[in-house]
């Protein structure tokens, strides 16, 4: 997959991946995962991108 758009990206996560949204969210999509983009800046780097997680993050930092 090309990716054509970069952006900022706020993941700690160093990877090919890493200001390429649409390959991002495709990658962590097949793997059952979230982004850490999503996550907030404490939730992000536990690296735990569950949707579990994801929900308890948006509730403790909302």
């Amino acid at each position: 997959m090309t990716c054509d758009n970069t952006k900022k990206c706020d993941c700690s996560c160093a990877c090919s991946r890493h200001g390429k949204c649409c390959e991002c969210v495709a990658y962590h999509r097949s793997l059952g995962e979230i982004p850490g983009c999503f996550f907030s800046k404490s939730g992000e780097k536990t690296y735990d991108r569950s949707i579990e997680h994801l929900y308890k993050d948006y509730k403790e930092n909302r």
